[in-house]
Order: C-alpha cells, then structure tokens, then sequence
C-alpha cells in the first residue's frame, strides 16, 4: 500500500512550459546583451528554440541541476566563472511567477488528511524548491523538501529518494515518485520506488511509459489511480 508520495517540482507540479520556457527566452536574451551572435549559440547550448521560445525535448536542462544549467551557459557567457552563474541563476529563478498544475495549498492539505507523507525532491537549489513552494503556501503541508544541494545527492541517484522515505519512516515500497521526465523515473526504480509519470512537462506519453508503472496527465488524478490499484 501506498502511504507516501515524493514529487518532483519543475514540470509536475508547476507546469513547465507555462513557467520556463518564456522566463528562459529572457533569460538568454540578458546574457546575450544584444547580440544576435551569442543569443544564437546560448540558445544552442541549452537546446533552446528561440522563435517557438521553447526548451526542446532533448534539453539537459530540463532535468538538470541548476550547477548543470550554468556550465552549459559558462560555455558561451566567458565573463562569468561557473560558479557566478550559478549564483546569477538560482537568484534569478527565486522569484519567477510559477503556474500550479492544481492549487497546492489544498491538494497537499489534502493528501496530508487522507493519511499519506509527502515531500518534494527537485535538482532545483533548496533556496529555490523553498521560494517557489511558499508562493503556492505548501510548505507547511510537506513533510520533506530537498534540493540537488541540500545534501542527499541529485536525481537520477536514489539517494534523495531514499532520504525521504527514511525522514517520514517508510519503507521504499510504500512510496511513490512522481516526475515528469525520465531522471525522475529512474530514480524512482533505482530507489524500489513506484513510478507515476507525469504530463506537464516537456515529456510525451511515449518518452516515459518506458520507465513508468503508470502515466497520468497531471498529479489531479494521482488518489483516484492509487485508490483503484489498491482495490483491486
């Protein structure tokens, strides 16, 4: 039985494409100071369509750490170490308005009265997964919330996975990942954990029913998925 679910953020439950990708499109324009030159290769490195202005599929940024996202932009922006940009980066996203795929608040207020332990585990910065999660006033119905930083490793390592299951005294069978890309879904197997794949990033149907026990259009429709498959 289910008792615990442990979510990543950035494209589950804020909705990716509304949040990102045109935050991301200002974002390289800044560090491209206006030239046409270097806004073309920031945009290259990250995987970046800047006409559509959207992330492509196969963006490392996506799923990456937010030390990941700036050595792909320490690669063009030479003015800055890699550690400058990180800097520049996680300050930069505190206050970025985020798009809830439900109203957090109450989902998790929800989950919390239902029984179940749950908790946040993004490779987004701590400082980040806390600012964005006290805009949409959960954090107080969250039992955990890591970042690639705070000290249990980065997905797809099991390590932060398992770290919440040992804080709320589960075991990893009892536990459920939810993510919308394949590092979270791995983590999740790697940790013994069950999969619940996503829709609200930048990932299809078919790029996560690989690695997923289920695939659901957004996590709305996670109790009623758990309420069947322990029913039956």
């Amino acid at each position: 039985m289910i008792r615990g679910l442990v979510f990543d953020k950035d494209g589950t439950l804020f909705d990716f494409k509304t949040t990102w990708n045109a935050w991301s499109a200002g974002l390289i324009r800044r560090f491209a100071n206006g030239d046409p030159e270097r806004e073309a290769a920031l945009a290259d490195a990250a995987h970046f369509d800047m006409a559509r202005q959207s992330f492509l599929p196969s963006s490392p940024i996506i799923a990456g750490t937010n030390r990941e996202a700036a050595e792909i932009f320490a690669s063009v922006v030479s003015e800055h170490s890699v550690e400058e940009l990180e800097h520049i980066l996680m300050n930069a996203t505190l206050d970025a308005p985020q798009a809830e795929v439900v109203p957090l608040s109450e989902y998790f207020s929800d989950l919390r009265t239902r029984g179940f332990k749950t908790g946040v585990v993004t490779n987004d910065t701590e400082a980040g997964a806390m600012a964005h999660l006290q805009q949409a006033h959960a954090t107080k119905h969250l039992d955990f919330i890591a970042g690639f930083d705070s000290g249990y490793g980065a997905k797809p390592d099991p390590d932060p996975l398992l770290a919440f299951a040992t804080h709320v005294g589960l075991s990893p069978s009892q536990v459920a990942m939810v993510g919308d890309s394949t590092h979270d879904l791995v983590s999740a197997k790697r940790a013994g954990m069950y999969r619940i794949g996503v829709l609200t990033g930048m990932a299809d149907y078919d790029d996560l029913a690989p690695y997923a026990d289920v695939v659901l259009p957004h996590i709305g429709h996670i109790f009623a998925h758990l309420q069947n498959i322990q029913n039956n």
